[in-house]
């Protein structure tokens, strides 16, 4: 299998063998996936259609959803398939596509994330120059620069996977294609690639956890100056959605890939990983929409054009 791994099947273990518990498990991923994908798109049609939605704030977050759309895409429907059908393969090629996309748009939230705090912070620190500071072209440069960020991170620990080999064992302890247990199996020495995906994952979130906390500091020092309370009120709560998102999305990383080596915490990864690509892109827009009033007064301005025009 060493020199035909372009047809080489890797064999998913999943989540358990338990026929009753992969029925349940089903019916949890099917109803929180579909419920992220209305949920991501209905912000994204909100910010697309709504004319008070037309700010560099809900550009940022349409596009945020973009990527939790992409995101539990790249792995839900696919265990979804094999829980449905009882078939655990995957290509090669399938797997690698797979580890591609998940680490590319993971990583690529996290750039998102702390252009987002950014855009807080000239809001609230700057906001007569805020129009001016961040227009089209800037938003466009900003988001363009995060799917870079995410690229750069991705192709080098990629490159050096494509080159593993793999002898007979050919079972992922995992229900999707995942770098540390893809790792677990390879004959090759794994060591130097995974210091690699280890350096990468730390620099991305030291760098993007900088930003974000350089922003709200500065943010924090420009609210605690505002002289009357509401006003620190109103401030503090259009920045509450993105450090609740901020903190969950960090947490979960830190969770999966901060550890000595790969052939540790799998078990803990997958519990994880299912909380990060199912139950996270559901609670996200809910976050963003509960705790915006805007959002919430776009949608009801939506759902009464559509109840007048279907009278009509």
């Amino acid at each position: 299998m060493r020199n035909n791994t372009g047809m080489m099947l890797f064999i998913l273990q999943g989540l358990t063998d338990d026929p009753q518990l992969k029925v349940l498990i089903f019916i949890f991923l099917f109803f929180t996936y579909i419920l992220s994908i209305i949920g991501n798109m209905i912000i994204i049609i909100l910010t697309l259609m709504d004319t008070h939605l037309k700010t560099p704030m809900y550009f940022f977050l349409r596009n945020f959803s973009y990527l939790e759309v992409a995101f539990t895409t790249s792995y839900i429907p696919r265990y979804l398939y094999s829980l449905s059908t009882g078939d655990n393969t995957i290509t090669y090629n399938a797997c690698c596509a797979q580890i591609f996309f998940v680490i590319l748009l993971g990583a690529t939230e996290f750039f998102l994330l702390a252009t987002m705090s950014y855009d807080r912070y000239v809001a609230i620190c700057k906001p007569l120059h805020y129009i001016t500071i961040m227009n089209n072209k800037v938003c466009n440069q900003l988001l363009l620069s995060s799917w870079l960020a995410g690229l750069m991170i991705i192709i080098p620990p990629i490159s050096l996977g494509l080159q593993l080999e793999f002898c007979d064992y050919n079972v992922i302890d995992h229900f999707g294609c995942d770098a540390f247990p893809i790792l677990k199996i390879a004959c090759s020495d794994t060591q130097f690639i995974e210091k690699m995906i280890l350096i990468f994952a730390v620099l991305t979130l030291i760098i993007t956890l900088f930003l974000v906390f350089l922003s709200y500091v500065y943010i924090l020092r420009t609210v605690l100056k505002f002289p009357s309370a509401e006003q620190r009120k109103k401030a503090f709560s259009t920045c509450s959605s993105h450090m609740i998102v901020v903190s969950i999305t960090y947490g979960s990383c830190i969770f999966i890939y901060i550890k000595p080596s790969a052939k540790e915490g799998v078990a803990l990864n997958k519990a994880v990983t299912v909380l990060t690509t199912s139950v996270a892109p559901v609670m996200n827009p809910l976050i963003y929409a509960l705790r915006n009033e805007q959002v919430i007064q776009a949608f009801k301005d939506s759902a009464k054009k559509i109840f007048f025009l279907s009278k009509q």
